[in-house]
């Protein structure tokens, strides 16, 4: 007899030993997406499943769309790290781990195939209805570990996600010239810069300085939100696409 899952998407149970108690009293409220970042599959699973790595996520789903479940929901996997969003430093006690079958950058980053998108899709609708998470808190591990995380990448279809109803995304602003900010400006811009930037969640200090940090979070931003090109450089694309996106935050609609 199989194991039953949590999800209702069809999906089969291949469990992992590396996991623990959320912390008492947290509710799961994030969607934290990740890619493999390995040459395969099977080193991925088997890196996830190992109690050596000390490294698991809830759900991984394959490139022909078929997904394991190695972690309960119940349970707090490991996948995100040092992290940060919102103020939140746990982020493994309050979100979901999905990690997507992708050799990343490092091993010869590639397009997500249709088959796997659609199954991210089911997979991550059904969580969200399930536990009732907000659209801004469908997140990449690149936003929430900027200055160490790349996944689940520029590739990775954000948009095809927003048209199911999954993750809050406006469609980028075009690429063209005018204001435009970089590492080792300072000033009023940058500052009102890194307050909208904090605003929508992000881990960054208002310094009015654009340091190092800053254009890693600028790249994350860009990363999820405008990938057509990221460079941490802030440009106008950049901000109107910001400016946007935080017109669609209720607490900050007008």
């Amino acid at each position: 007899m199989s194991v039953a899952t949590d999800t209702g998407v069809k999906a089969r149970v291949h469990p992992s030993p590396n996991h623990g108690q959320r912390a008492e009293g947290t509710a799961v409220d994030m969607v934290v997406l990740h890619y493999t970042g390995m040459p395969s599959a099977e080193a991925a699973l088997q890196r996830l499943c190992d109690p050596r790595s000390e490294v698991s996520a809830h759900y991984i789903v394959n490139e022909d769309g078929s997904i394991l479940q190695c972690v309960p929901e119940a349970r707090r996997a490991w996948h995100a790290g040092k992290s940060f969003w919102k103020g939140a430093t746990d982020i493994n006690s309050r979100s979901i781990g999905v990690e997507i079958v992708n050799p990343g950058h490092e091993h010869g980053y590639q397009s997500f195939p249709e088959p796997q998108i659609e199954a991210v899709i089911a997979l991550v609708g059904d969580i969200c209805a399930r536990h009732g998470i907000q659209p801004w808190m469908v997140l990449g591990h690149s936003d929430i570990a900027p200055a160490r995380k790349e996944d689940p990448g520029e590739l990775f279809p954000w948009d095809r996600l927003a048209a199911a109803g999954i993750g809050l995304y406006v469609t980028p602003f075009p690429l063209r010239t005018g204001l435009l900010m970089q590492e080792g400006d300072s000033g009023q811009p940058v500052e009102a810069l890194q307050t909208m930037l904090a605003l929508y969640g992000y881990e960054l200090d208002i310094t009015g300085t654009f340091d190092l940090k800053t254009r890693q979070v600028v790249a994350a931003f860009q990363r999820h939100f405008r990938p057509e090109k990221v460079d941490g450089v802030a440009d106008q694309s950049t901000i109107e696409t910001l400016n946007a996106l935080l017109r669609k935050l209720p607490s900050l609609a007008s």
